[in-house]
Formats: C-alpha cells, structure tokens, sequence
C-alpha cells in the first residue's frame, strides 16, 4: 500500500482521466477518494460527503452492501473467468440471464445478452437492429433516428447517436445515417415553446417528418431515454414516449429504450419505459444492473426480435460479442444485486427522496437567482440550471461552475457538473437526513457563487 503522499504526488500523472482534459487535471488534481461507507464517500483528507452523483448514476444500493460483496468474493474463488464463447456457459451466467429477464418481464424482455456496460450494451443493440432488418428481407433499413440531448455512450455508434455535441465534435466523422429530432427541453428549444404537452406534439410532429424525409424503409431504430440524464435531466411529458413509440412501430422501425440511468429504481419504477406505459423492442442496462460494483450491461430484446433471430438459419448467428461478456464474476454479482433491489424496494424509496430533492431544489431557486431552471420530480434524478442572467438565460461561466461544486463539497456533498448543469443520482437506499445534507451543501454552494 502507498502512502498518502505517493498518491498525492502522482495524483493525474500517469492515468487520463475519463470527460477531462489532461492537462487541466494535472493542474488542478482530482479529489483522491479512498472508501466509501453506505451513500458516503470519504476521501484521502478523511473529509465525508454525501455521494449525490451516485458515482455515475449508478451505485444504487449504496457502498455497503455486504450481499453483493461476498457473492463477487466467493466467485472469485469458485470460477473467476469463463468465456461464454465457443459452447460453453457457466452456473452464473444461466441464473443472472433468469434474473435479468424476470426483472423486465413486464417490459416484454425475453432474451438477455451481456456487455461489459452500457456503452457495449448500446452498441449491441444497434448492430443487432441492422441485423435483424436484413433477416426479415429489409437490408436497406439502416439508419437510425434519436433525440437531442440524448446520452447513449462513448462508442462509434453510440456517439453518433448521442445528442450532445460535447461527445461528438472532436470524434467526426462518426457513423453516418444518424439524425436527431429535438429534445423534451421545455427551458430550451426551437419551438420556443414552454407547454409540456405542446412540446411533446411537435417533438412528434418532428419525428413523423423525418421518417417521411427519410424514407421509413431506410430506418432500423429510434432509440431514447425515457428520462434524458447526462443531458440534463430532462423529463418529457408522460405523452412523448409512448406517440414516439406508436409512430416508430407503425413504420416499421425499432423502438430501443436506452434503461442505462433509468432502470433498476432510478425513476420510481423499475424501467424507465415501464413509467410511461410502454414496451420497446430493445432495452440497454447497465450500471444499477449490479450497482457498479462490477462492469456489467446487458441488451435485452423482445419475443418478436428472438423468433427472427432464432428460426432463422446460419444468417442468424451473432457475430458480435465481448471477453467479458457473460463474466462469471460479473453474473454473480448481477443476481446478488438484482435480489437486494428487490428485497429492498429500492423504487419505493426512489419516489419519496426524490420529490424531497426536487422539491428542496425549488425552493432554493427561490433565494437565488443564478438557478434558472430545476428538473426532475420522477424518481431520484434532479437537474439545475444555472445562469448568471435569469432573463436571458445566459449559461453560468465554467469557473462559478466550479466554485459552486466545490463549495458544496466542502459543505458535505458531491454533486456533478455538465456545463451550466448540476446532476444529482444519488443511492436509491439514501435517507431523509443525507437528502436534506445535499441541500444544504448546495445551499452554500450558491451561496459561495
């Protein structure tokens, strides 16, 4: 074990950190985090913070669970690698598959296939929705429509689906055949239009004229979050999802319902689809999937995916696939997680916390102006907007950003920054006091801005 002060002194030396630049990192070292105590993490100063990220979105059941933990560390043990390739399985792989689609069943998920993570499982389902259009005699159908806004991973494919320029420009040119329609973002958007209802009309609208420009012939997949996370939180009117939905199916073309934030509790109901009354074809999950305690995803398809595939000779062999897919560590730490969500209820709890979140948020924006805008109110996801001219909507400055982040560190919560954005995911399993933490540190933080 290295002393603290080898970890400081190589602190962003060595390792590019993900979403940063390398050289401000350096400059500015990142918080050395070194255990963390049910929704808490405590870092290398002994300095204790309520984990209102949820790492990334993802650590729903907290640091503490001793059930996923033992069930990792007994695999270890038992089978610490087994390739799911070339005819062979392992114990684990069959009971996590069992609980991964008994989890969805509601969702109409008859079939599993595992990632390493949700950029993996994003990148699956749109190789197999090419694949599945040329088994069913439709080889043209290729391209794929999204919403701004819209976060589906780092990958190609996934980039080029992602709505936010952020993680597109410095990557260009991605895959082609990638078009985006506007996003539920009533604070934001080219219709000028504030009306939630209204809003999600025209976002429909949209998507009926581009299919049509398009051709519905050439179009594989439409795919979204049900809730926008890494975008902001934005929420769309209960309304959108499903009349996408209908339009998508109506014209041949795959719905894929991107559940790497939104399942497993996140929204107040185990799958973000679920909450809006609709069944896609394909679902992407990772992250809560096994809290983050281990890098697993999964896509998940539907009955009428898993009869083309599957009657359908040689051309239905998937030829796609990861090292770790299926990794018996992995899988054991899958139905572990998947239990203690259950026997927790995590998704009862989600609902309570996160309207207290929400509703603490607006009634910051109330004594302080820098808060432009507030999001959230569906389970433990809440966004704030800041700018430095409420009126015009001005995005806040980069540095103000950062004092305000560190701020409310100092105060007792981690929260995290996209732009002019605060994101907060905490723990499912986070109480009424570390929720009322979180709004306190924010309280000084805006304060400090």
């Amino acid at each position: 074990m290295k002393d603290d002060n080898f970890l400081r002194e190589n602190n962003a030396r060595h390792l590019w950190h993900p979403m940063g630049h390398p050289g401000d990192l350096q400059k500015h070292a990142p918080t050395i985090i070194t255990k963390g105590e049910g929704a808490h993490l405590i870092d290398i100063d002994g300095h204790k913070a309520v984990d209102a990220v949820g790492g990334l979105w993802c650590v729903n059941l907290g640091y503490s669970n001793d059930t996923v933990k033992e069930a990792i560390a007994s695999q270890l043990y038992d089978l610490p690698y087994c390739s799911a390739f070339g005819g062979t399985t392992h114990d684990k792989a069959i009971e996590a598959s069992y609980a991964v689609r008994e989890f969805f069943d509601a969702d109409g998920m008859s079939r599993v296939f595992f990632t390493s993570g949700g950029s993996d499982a994003v990148e699956s389902a749109l190789r197999l929705a090419r694949q599945y259009h040329k088994l069913r005699g439709e080889a043209g159908r290729t391209k794929f429509l999204s919403l701004k806004k819209g976060y589906h991973g780092t990958h190609i494919g996934g980039a080029s689906v992602n709505g936010n320029n952020r993680f597109r420009i410095n990557y260009e040119p991605l895959l082609p055949g990638c078009f985006h329609i506007p996003s539920p973002y009533t604070y934001r958007n080219p219709f000028n239009e504030t009306d939630p209802a209204k809003l999600a009309q025209l976002i429909a609208n949209a998507l009926e004229d581009e299919i049509a420009f398009q051709g519905p012939g050439t179009i594989a997949a439409f795919i979204m979050e049900p809730i926008q996370g890494a975008g902001g939180v934005i929420v769309p009117h209960e309304t959108l999802m499903p009349m996408l939905a209908e339009i998508c199916q109506r014209n041949g073309i795959l719905v894929i319902s991107d559940e790497v934030i939104t399942g497993f509790g996140r929204t107040g109901d185990w799958s973000g689809a679920r909450h809006w009354g609709v069944k896609p074809d394909m679902m992407t999950c990772a992250k809560g999937i096994t809290s983050a305690y281990f890098p697993v995803g999964a896509l998940l398809v539907n009955d009428k995916l898993a009869e083309v595939f599957e009657n359908s000779g040689a051309a239905g062999s998937i030829f796609h696939g990861y090292t770790y897919s299926a990794h018996p560590v992995g899988a054991a730490a899958v139905t572990a997680c998947l239990s203690e969500t259950l026997r927790l209820d995590t998704r009862a709890n989600a609902g309570p916390r996160g309207t207290q979140l929400f509703e603490g948020v607006k009634a910051l924006a109330e004594k302080y102006d820098i808060i432009g805008d507030v999001r959230g109110g569906h389970g433990l996801m809440t966004g704030i907007e800041i700018v430095s001219d409420r009126a015009a909507k001005t995005p806040m400055d980069n540095d103000t950003m950062k004092r305000i982040h560190e701020a409310a560190y100092q105060a007792g919560a981690l929260v995290r920054l996209g732009a002019n954005n605060i994101l907060m995911s905490p723990p499912l399993v986070i109480t009424e006091a570390e929720v009322n933490t979180i709004l306190s540190a924010l309280d000084a933080g805006f304060a400090a801005a």
